[in-house]
C-alpha cells in the first residue's frame, strides 16, 4: 500500500473517532444549550481527540518539532479552517432541514466529511514533516 494512502486511511479512521466524540458531546449538551452552541462545545473536544490520535497513529513517523502543548495549539489553529467549513455545513443543514434539526448527527457527519479534506491537506502539507529520527510516541 502506498504510504500516502495508508496515511489517508488512518486519518479517516481517526476522523471517525473524532466524529464519535463530536456527536457524543453534542448530544450531551444539545438539550441544555441548543444545537448550535452544543456544536461549539463539541468541536474543540473532537479536535483534541483527533490531535492525540493523529500524532500517535497517523503521523507517528513524522515530527512537528514542537513541544506537545505548542503542537496542540498549532493543530487547533490549523483545524479552524476545516472547522469553519464543517460548522457552516452543519449549521446550514440544521437551519434548513427539519430532519437534521431533529437528528443533528446527520449534520455532524456531513460537516465532518467536508472539513476532513481541508484538514488533511493542511496537516499533510504543513504541520507534520517526515522525520527519520522521530521518536515513536
Amino acid at each position: 500500500m502506498k504510504p500516502w494512502l495508508r496515511e489517508f486511511l488512518l486519518f479517516g479512521l481517526v476522523g471517525v473517532a473524532g466524529f464519535v466524540a463530536d456527536t457524543a458531546v453534542l448530544y450531551l449538551f444539545r438539550d441544555s444549550v441548543g444545537n448550535y452552541w452544543a456544536r461549539a462545545i463539541s468541536f474543540p473536544c473532537a479536535v483534541f481527540v483527533t490531535w492525540i490520535l493523529n500524532r500517535n497513529l497517523t503521523f507517528r513517523s513524522k515530527s512537528s518539532n514542537k513541544a506537545p502543548w505548542l503542537e496542540f495549539v498549532h493543530y487547533f489553529a490549523m483545524m479552524i479552517a476545516g472547522g469553519a467549513v464543517n460548522y457552516l455545513a452543519y449549521a446550514a443543514l440544521v437551519t434548513w432541514s427539519p430532519t437534521v434539526r431533529q437528528f443533528p448527527v446527520l449534520g455532524v457527519a456531513a460537516g465532518s466529511l467536508v472539513g476532513m479534506f481541508v484538514n488533511y491537506l493542511q496537516l499533510r502539507l504543513g504541520m507534520y514533516k517526515y522525520d527519520k529520527n522521530a521518536i515513536s510516541r
